[in-house]
Formats: structure tokens, sequence, C-alpha cells
């Protein structure tokens, strides 16, 4: 699919505002523009539509009340950067929340993107029953939650619903690489579902898309990972097979057998043509 960009690209105006003719290539190097610089670069990256939704003013980066809800946190010392966006200042999860950082062959990295409905329902599944991280269920995991977010429709790694904002976000990295003059974005997607999100908006695979193609065969019926879904958690069930989330679901329950990592995207402007779940329902 296509993607829109701003054909006179705000980031690359913003360039030329705090960095005249020097144009950076990486996120040390808008960082190093200053607080001011870097606050109003990097809030380009939030989609408008968050804004719109939220009233808050894309420009002074307060809500309604007056209160400034949109963090960056860009020092000239960092390789990386992050942008939080919260309804209110007091808010426990972000609606929008991004980290970024140079690689070190110096592309830009997505680190962690998340784009919560803050006023859905939350899912404690980032904590267990004691209030320690479960640190996506890579040390502990909170199953009741679990069982519970997957019941609402969600997927692994959620804590509450999205917003269905990834098409918006995609086109803008795309245009804020085109102002780096970089030719793609990285991105390391955290469960199964994530990585197939980003097949859809024309991510390609650095690595992994064999893994990936191997899941989608032993899903099939009588394969290795089709057998395992025979009942014996709430994560295994006949006909998780079928979607995206119930199998992210199974993986995230640790039906692979090892856990899930080794999958590396990109993507350039120009959208790749890839999926290795043909015919996917979410």
């Amino acid at each position: 699919m296509g993607l829109s960009v701003d054909p006179e690209n705000r980031f690359k105006r913003a360039f030329r505002e705090y960095a005249g003719r020097i144009v950076p290539h990486t996120i040390n190097e808008i960082n190093r523009l200053g607080p001011e610089a870097g606050e109003r670069i990097y809030s380009l990256l939030v989609p408008p539509r968050i804004f719109e939704m939220f009233r808050i003013n894309p420009e002074t980066l307060r809500n309604a009340a007056g209160e400034k809800v949109v963090k960056v946190t860009s020092h000239p010392d960092l390789t990386f950067a992050t942008i939080e966006v919260r309804e209110r200042p007091e808010d426990q999860d972000c609606i929008f929340f991004l980290e970024i950082e140079d690689t070190p062959l110096y592309k830009i990295e997505i680190n962690f993107l998340i784009i919560n409905d803050p006023r859905s329902p939350r899912f404690n599944t980032d904590v267990d029953e004691l209030g320690r991280r479960t640190k996506f269920a890579t040390v502990r995991r909170n199953i009741p939650e679990e069982i519970r977010a997957m019941e609402a429709g969600l997927a692994p790694g959620q804590v509450r619903r999205g917003l269905r904002m990834l098409r918006d976000f995609v086109p803008i990295a795309t245009e804020f690489i085109e102002a780096l003059e970089q030719d793609m974005v990285i991105a390391e997607p955290l469960t199964y579902s994530s990585a197939i999100l980003l097949e859809y908006y024309g991510f390609n695979y650095i690595r992994g898309k064999r893994k990936m193609e191997e899941i989608h065969r032993g899903f099939q019926p009588g394969g290795e990972l089709y057998q395992k879904l025979d009942g014996s958690t709430p994560f295994r069930q006949p006909g998780m097979e079928r979607t995206v989330r119930g199998r992210a679901w199974a993986i995230h329950d640790g039906i692979l057998g090892e856990p899930w990592r080794g999958i590396e995207m990109y993507r350039t402007e120009k959208p790749a043509n890839v999926c290795t779940f043909p015919g996917w329902v979410y």
C-alpha cells in the first residue's frame, strides 16, 4: 500500500529553523541542537490525530486545561530520544510512547512504540500480583490479567486497547527518515502480532523471515504448533491458529519452545510486499 508523505516535509522545515544549512543525520545530532529543538522536532513524530482526539495543542503541547502533557527526553550526550504523550500529566499510561535510537551503523531504530486508548479498561499484564514488572513476560507473568486481556481482544504486550494509529505513524516515520537523508527505519517487533502488522504496513525482514514462515507452517493442520493447541492452557486452545492474536498468545505462552526473539525488520520509502501469514485475520 502506498503512503502519503507531506511534500513540504515538516521535519526538513524544523531542521532549517534550528540547524540552518547543517542537516542532522542521526538522533544524537538532533539531540545536540538543544532541548527546544528536540521538543519541537520529536513532537512532530506524534500522529496529528492524537492531538485532535485529546485536545492537545501541537504548538504548546498543552491540553485544554493548560497542562504540559508532552515530554521529550533528548540529552546531547545520548544516542536515543523518547517522546511521551499523556491526556493528563498524572496519568499512569501514555497515549503515545516512542523510543528511537541510533544503531551502531548510524541507522534509526524504533525501540518501543506504544499507542494506547487511555480511556479504555486497563489490564495489568505488565506487573505481577505483587506489582513487580513482568518485562513483557520475560521474567514473570500475570496469568489472570493475561486471560482477561486476551478475552477482551487485546494482543500480548497490550495493557489497554490501541487506537489503531500505526497506519498514521508509519508515513510520519518515513518522512522523518527522508529528512535525515537516511534510507530506512529499523524495528524489532516484540510480539508475533507486531511483526504481522509491520508486514502489513510495508516492513521487510533483516532477519527472521524464515522463522516467521516456519511458524506459519507449524500452525497448519498437522503441524507441530497446531498439535500443541491442545487446550492444556487458556492460551493453547484449538482454533487459535486461525488468527494473528490467537497465534500471538500461544507464542507468548511458550509454544515455540524458545523465547520470542531474532526478528528484525526495516521500512524504506517504498513499502515491501511481504506476508508470512496469507489471508490473516487479526
